[in-house]
């Protein structure tokens, strides 16, 4: 009886295509929350620009000198601002974002603070450009021309770095979420109102401070699409060609 002949089949894995990068998914709900904090910013920005009750809260709270009325909390105060500086929180929450990205073998961390970062420098730098606004000490009367002479003060870096350095964090999270959330909202209303007391800004800068750095922890779910593809780039890049597709044949 004549042996029956299979054919071979060739089984060889074929290589797929590069995956492309995911849509971000975003809800209607976050729309409209991006949309009404990106109304609340423009129209602090205006309010700023036009003169209105917004500039007379600056100037009432101004003249009440706070750091004079309770100058005993003032050394700990000058302490408490650098939470806000760039520098020093964006190294401090990169040096803890550089351990979990060599725990988890995944460079996401970083990645994601750099986009949030990114966006701040967009969203607050073109700003302090248009207004051109000088901080409280400079103001030497009430309406002096000069406040808007080339400063950058408005609105408050220190302020929405604090809210994007610290809420990135919160973001990232992954057991206690909720609690570095509370952690960087009590953080960045106090470096906003710590701004205010030392007289190194206006409760208008804060407040623009505030929506501005909002807005960027609301929009960055829509770069993680990009944040995703350069994560691959970057571990394919560390693995190599040969880490990646395994052993080569002899």
């Amino acid at each position: 009886m004549q042996a029956s002949i299979r054919p071979s089949l060739d089984l060889q894995p074929v290589p797929l295509p590069p995956e492309a990068p995911a849509r971000a998914r975003i809800g209607r709900g976050r729309v409209l929350l991006i949309a009404a904090t990106a109304l609340v910013y423009a129209a602090v920005v205006v309010g700023v620009l036009a003169d209105t009750a917004l500039v007379r809260l600056d100037w009432w709270l101004e003249l009440l000198k706070p750091y004079k009325r309770w100058p005993e909390v003032r050394p700990l105060l000058d302490v408490w601002i650098v939470a806000g500086q760039r520098g020093p929180s964006a190294i401090a929450a990169c040096l803890w974002l550089g351990w979990r990205s060599y725990r988890t073998r995944t460079v996401r961390p970083l990645l994601v603070m750099g986009a949030a970062l990114l966006l701040l420098n967009i969203t607050v730098g073109g700003v302090k450009i248009l207004t051109g606004r000088l901080g409280p000490h400079y103001a030497h009367f009430i309406d002096s021309p000069e406040l808007f002479a080339g400063g950058t003060i408005f609105p408050s870096g220190h302020t929405a770095n604090a809210v994007v350095t610290w809420g990135v964090l919160a973001y990232l999270a992954v057991r206690w979420r909720r609690t570095g959330a509370l952690l960087a909202g009590l953080t960045a209303a106090s470096i906003g109102l710590t701004t205010v007391y030392l007289g190194t800004h206006w409760i208008s800068d804060v407040a623009a401070g505030w929506t501005a750095g909002l807005l960027v922890l609301l929009a960055l779910p829509l770069a993680e699409p990009l944040v995703e593809a350069a994560n691959r780039w970057v571990t394919a890049l560390y693995h190599g060609p040969t880490r990646r597709n395994g052993p080569t044949a002899p």
